[in-house]
């Protein structure tokens, strides 16, 4: 069986869509989801994403690790899933839809997506360090000049360690740049490297500049181009939180499955 596939990227963070409102796409197969985001012998993604029908929603996201297996929120992914079902016809400049966190809602304007991210209290203070949750596990560190770090090495450490490696963590590291911003890269876990953009991770990132006294919008540089991240704040807990940034269509294409 051939099916059609999209890859849209958000800011260099890359996917595999497919429109399965027919469900006909085996969701159930690792090995196949994990082979088609394979760089050297599939199609190559940081994820795989399912656009589904859904009866009290324009539709239903579904996300894949590159590993494979059913992943949590995914900000980039959500954008580009957002800008997917415009393509497709099935919304037109709002959406409102379900990811693995919930509800959200979304609106396109023009090259932009702007993603209404659920509310995040609880944040965790680890040392100089932080904890948190925007949909998918985060850590927080700040450094000093984030673009000499090896991300690879320190990230991995941080997400195989005694607390977190059953369950496994997205690690961010942060610089603090002039002005209202700030500078981020992540590793992150089921892509098990860095990617060029993370928008959990540069929402928890955002927000955790917030509790140290920066402002709302915070503009975000990743390796893959620039974000935004709104929010409003009442001491440790955030509410009306937005990402914004671009998603693109790279390019289509059709796979058969059988030769996987």
């Amino acid at each position: 069986m051939a099916i059609s596939f999209y890859k849209y990227q958000g800011t260099g963070n890359d996917f595999i869509m497919v429109d399965n409102r027919k469900l006909i796409f085996p969701a159930d197969d690792e090995s196949l989801v994990k082979h088609l985001c394979d760089r050297r012998t599939g199609i190559g993604a940081d994820g795989l994403i399912l656009l589904q029908d859904h009866p009290d929603y324009d539709f239903e996201m579904v996300y894949y690790n590159a590993d494979g297996r059913l992943g949590s929120m995914c900000g980039n992914g959500a954008r580009c899933t957002v800008r997917f079902a415009r393509n497709l016809g099935v919304i037109e400049d709002v959406a409102c839809f379900l990811a693995a966190d919930g509800e959200h809602q979304a609106s396109v304007e023009r090259d932009l997506i702007q993603l209404k991210m659920n509310d995040v209290s609880g944040i965790e203070e680890l040392g100089n360090d932080y904890y948190l949750n925007t949909g998918s596990p985060h850590y927080v560190r700040f450094v000093d000049d984030v673009e000499e770090l090896d991300v690879y090495e320190e990230g991995r450490a941080i997400r195989y360690n005694d607390r977190f490696t059953a369950e496994g963590t997205n690690v961010n590291f942060v610089q603090r740049l002039s002005g209202n911003a700030i500078f981020v890269r992540t590793y992150e876990r089921g892509v098990e490297d860095e990617t060029l953009s993370c928008g959990t991770g540069v929402t928890a990132c955002a927000l955790v500049a917030g509790l140290e006294g920066m402002e709302s919008p915070v503009k975000v540089k990743t390796l893959g181009g620039e974000l935004e991240v709104a929010f409003e704040q009442d001491r440790n807990l955030f509410k009306y939180i937005y990402l914004i940034g671009p998603a693109r269509q790279v390019f289509t294409g059709t796979i058969a499955l059988q030769q996987v």
